[in-house]
């Protein structure tokens, strides 16, 4: 009984501390800093399963295909389009110089004469086979800066379409551009079968619009962009028709079908504001621009020549889905998903009606300032790909500006009127923003070094990219909230120090009022790492700027709307869970779906990521990817993340990452899923090569071997082992291919005679050497049966050059001013069947050159041939189904001969 009695006290007492606290938490205004853990959980999910339909549906959702009959004469048909792309596609891989391209060229010419005799008869419709005796390409800036690329005998074919009481005309044309040709080792069905297919299902429905026409379009179908641009410069600076070009349209493919979004666009904006304000399906990215233009995509396409040699505006178009068939042999017709040539198709004929049955263009660009073309470009973006918003640099700085300036404003005066525990309060929520990058890289990018330790590929997501989210996104995740929980902690302590000074609230109350406050700073840390993002953007004009402002302004303004005072006395209250919802929903809704499509060409991009098979470091594709994620994740999670430090929700939220990634790592360590497969293969390369380097005066056989080697990370040991051919694979014998150098890769010496002969090395023969008054050396050079061939030569002691056609007596390369690159200038020549092979070149020394001390190279060439000797034959037969040949400009063909001119010959 004594002790019932004292236990009633001791509750009562409690109970009393309880309602008291309780009392004067109401008294005071301050909230309860639980949150459940259902609920966050929950948000997360809803927006997670978000954004994945945000992508799907603004970059996977496709127009239903149409027939001839359901689009009309005047309309665009898919089933018509693919109809070419198939026939182009049935005739293989055509390359230049090959009999399957003259075919190719052949059908689109009889596809175009047939477009002409079915045309309305109030149009003209003209139709030109464009033969190109040779000419001479040299880009100062992108992929080949530094080079020549000379081309002859090329083939291309050109429509005109024209409203015939209309004479003017002529003069004012629109362009529209692809290329015919492929590389080596693709049909090319994507790249770009789907292009020409659009392109001549466009002619052929131009061709009824008898009324409204006011300019010209001009259908370009050329040939040699795969070898540089060729076909698209030969057209500029030969053809008559060129010099009535106002405006010109590229379509290209870096991967097969989906939706043909804009990449670049400009210089002048007309071109992007006409497009947006017609297109019936937009799709369009700002972002792509400034990664193309800024060289982290290593390509180049027909656009960059009508803008800088022929000073155009226009838009670039390319498919990028399934970047990873990319230039393989799964660039097929099997993987075109349908609805991806209506989607274009349609864009494209409201686009060209639209501009061509205007008054005008766009004002020319080069009559534009520098500084006037910088504020005039054009930021743009589509929302769900059903809406395009485009805005020029000028209104984004005056934007930009505006909202740097209010928010700077905001800070300052928060900053004032809370004094110095407001200022070390802004110095912890930066801290915590830092530790939340740093805890996420931390936890992710070790996972980049352990994936080759435990895989047989360093790359075992390319085929199936949803292991990443497991792989690098779960520890990042981790990440990023172990780092934002430790500035959480270290705000605790500091808010609590603050607080126990002043003595205001009992000790419970004050914890619960560090919470929330420490909670507060957390997510308006989110907003101030975009505020420093948009002031660095805007700074440098990036156009993607546009992001930082969204992730900006949305939270900020719902944090004001539902949350904010300038009033010191009030006292923090749980963040709402409408601030969240409402702060989050725009920026997730315009960026989403571009941050996905991101990440998968970039997983995609793994398949040629090595340029200089064995240079490049095994883990670098996965730190990339592992970098992208952590960062990504770090900007985007912040806001949310500050919702679960008051939740009971870390716990799971650090079970749930473990598990995933456990379970993501399992799946690469046992091989359920493997990294590559039939329809996402490994991009290799198979060359027999005829090595004949060494001194002119010495008589000896060529090496003769076949080198097998890869650009994608990762050794060859199952390859070979599935081959079977010999093949002893490593580091101690590179091969230069005078382009780029395999540091890594296989070679077997088995069966080397067949297939080849002396007759087919090429030769270099010094005809003359004068050395007064500046030493002139003059070489001649025979390819014997290549009509494609590289040839570098050494900037270091040869300060100019001259090539030309021997037989022809044609200069091709003129006595100019030539930059070169690492040393070296760089001769890439491609042309058809009846191309020059033999030249002469004239090559004009550096004075003060030492020449007789130095043992390298003076010229180093590369000779290509499209053959199968029948050792390369036995070894494709035998290449597992997971890989596939991979072609590129600078890449030899299957047989190659390598010849070398020393310094002191």
């Amino acid at each position: 009984m004594p002790k019932r009695r004292e236990a009633a006290p001791v509750a009562s007492e409690g109970s009393n501390s309880v309602d008291a606290s309780e009392k004067i938490r109401t008294n005071v205004g301050v909230g309860s800093p639980r949150r459940s853990s259902i609920t966050w959980l929950a948000l997360f999910f809803v927006i997670a399963y978000s954004c994945s339909a945000i992508y799907q549906y603004q970059f996977q959702n496709m127009p239903l295909p149409l027939t001839a009959e359901q689009a009309g004469k005047r309309g665009f048909s898919e089933v018509e389009a693919f109809g070419h792309v198939k026939a182009l596609t049935q005739v293989g891989p055509h390359p230049v110089g090959s009999e399957a391209l003259h075919q190719a060229v052949q059908y689109v010419l009889t596809a175009c004469e047939t477009i002409k005799k079915t045309a309305h008869w109030e149009v003209d419709v003209e139709v030109d086979f464009f033969h190109v005796e040779s000419g001479a390409n040299r880009q100062v800036s992108g992929l080949f800066a530094g080079r020549s690329l000379v081309y002859s005998d090329l083939d291309h074919i050109v429509l005109r379409i024209l409203p015939k009481y209309l004479s003017e005309a002529r003069e004012e044309t629109i362009l529209v551009s692809s290329h015919i040709d492929t590389v080596f080792s693709t049909e090319g069905a994507g790249d770009c079968s789907s292009c020409v297919g659009v392109m001549l299902e466009l002619a052929r429905g131009i061709s009824q619009w008898a009324h409204g026409l006011k300019k010209g379009v001009i259908f370009l179908f050329n040939t040699g962009e795969e070898e540089g641009l060729n076909g698209a410069h030969s057209f500029i600076t030969q053809h008559p028709w060129s010099k009535t070009v106002r405006m010109a349209i590229d379509l290209e493919a870096m991967g097969i079908g989906g939706k043909s979004s804009i990449f670049q666009a400009g210089p002048h904006p007309g071109a992007i504001e006409s497009f947006a304000s017609v297109a019936k399906y937009p799709s369009g990215q700002t972002v792509s621009q400034d990664l193309f233009t800024s060289g982290v995509i290593k390509s180049a396409t027909d656009f960059q020549v009508y803008k800088e040699v022929a000073g155009l505006s226009g838009l670039d178009f390319a498919y990028v889905d399934n970047t990873a068939v990319y230039h393989t042999k799964n660039d097929k017709l099997e993987l075109l998903k349908k609805g991806s040539l209506q989607h274009l198709g349609e864009n494209m004929l409201a686009f060209l009606l639209h501009i061509g049955a205007s008054s005008h263009f766009p004002e020319d660009s080069l009559t534009e300032s520098k500084e006037d073309m910088s504020n005039n470009k054009a930021i743009y973006f589509d929302i769900l790909g059903t809406y395009m918003v485009v805005y020029r640099q000028k209104f984004a700085n005056l934007l930009h500006n505006s909202v740097i300036m209010q928010s700077l404003l905001i800070w300052v005066t928060s900053l004032f009127m809370g004094g110095i525990p407001a200022a070390v309060s802004l110095a912890l929520s930066c801290l915590s923003v830092l530790l939340t990058w740093l805890f996420s890289l931390g936890f992710s990018v070790p996972v980049a070094f352990l994936l080759p330790l435990i895989s047989s590929s360093p790359v075992p997501y390319v085929s199936s990219p949803w292991l990443v989210v497991g792989l690098f996104g779960a520890p990042a995740i981790l990440g990023a909230l172990t780092g934002q929980h430790l500035g959480y902690l270290l705000f605790q302590k500091f808010l609590l120090n603050v607080h126990s000074k002043r003595g205001q609230f009992p000790p419970i109350i004050q914890a619960e009022l560090v919470k929330l406050e420490a909670e507060r700073w957390l997510y308006k840390a989110g907003s101030f790492q975009w505020l420093i993002l948009l002031i660095l953007g805007n700074y440098f004009k990036i156009g993607s700027s546009y992001l930082a402002l969204v992730w900006l302004v949305s939270p900020a303004f719902a944090y004001g709307f539902f949350e904010a005072t300038l009033a010191p006395t009030r006292l923090p209250k749980p963040l709402k869970l409408a601030t969240l919802v409402l702060g989050l929903a725009t920026p997730i809704l315009i960026s989403a779906g571009i941050f996905i499509r991101l990440g998968a060409t970039i997983i995609g991009g793994m398949v040629r990521l090595d340029r200089n098979p064995g240079s490049t470091p095994e883990w670098l594709g996965n730190v990339v990817i592992a970098a992208y994620i952590a960062a990504l994740l770090s900007l985007t999670l912040v806001y949310l993340l500050s919702y679960v430090h008051l939740s009971g929700a870390k716990r799971t939220i650090t079970l749930a990452t473990l598990v995933l990634f456990s379970l993501s790592l399992a799946v690469v360590y046992s091989g359920v899923v493997p990294p590559f497969s039939e329809d996402t293969a490994r991009a290799v390369n198979v060359v027999h090569v005829v090595d004949a380097t060494g001194k002119l005066d010495e008589r000896h056989t060529p090496v003769s071997y076949v080198s097998l080697f890869s650009t994608t990370p990762g050794n060859l040991n199952k390859e070979v082992e599935q081959i079977n051919e010999s093949f002893v694979c490593g580091k101690d014998k590179p091969v230069d291919f005078v382009t780029f150098s395999v540091k890594y890769g296989c070679r077997t010496y088995n069966d080397i005679t067949g297939g080849w002969s002396e007759a087919d090395v090429p030769t270099i023969h010094v005809e003359n050497d004068a050395k007064e008054n500046g030493r002139i050396t003059q070489v001649s050079i025979n390819t014997k049966d290549s009509i494609r061939w590289v040839l570098a030569i050494n900037t270091e002691e040869i300060e100019d050059f001259k090539l030309t056609d021997t037989v022809n007596s044609e200069e091709l390369i003129p006595v100019d001013k030539k930059s070169g690159l690492d040393g070296w200038h760089i001769i890439q020549f491609s042309g058809g069947k009846n191309a020059p092979r033999v030249f002469d070149l004239t090559l004009y020394w550096r004075s003060g050159s030492t020449q007789s001390t130095d043992h390298g190279f003076l010229l180093k060439l590369r000779t290509d041939v499209n053959r199968l000797t029948p050792i390369t034959e036995r070894i494709l037969e035998k290449l597992p189904r997971w890989c596939s040949l991979f072609g590129k400009s600078t890449s030899p063909h299957t047989l190659a001969f390598l010849r070398n001119l020393p310094i002191n010959f």
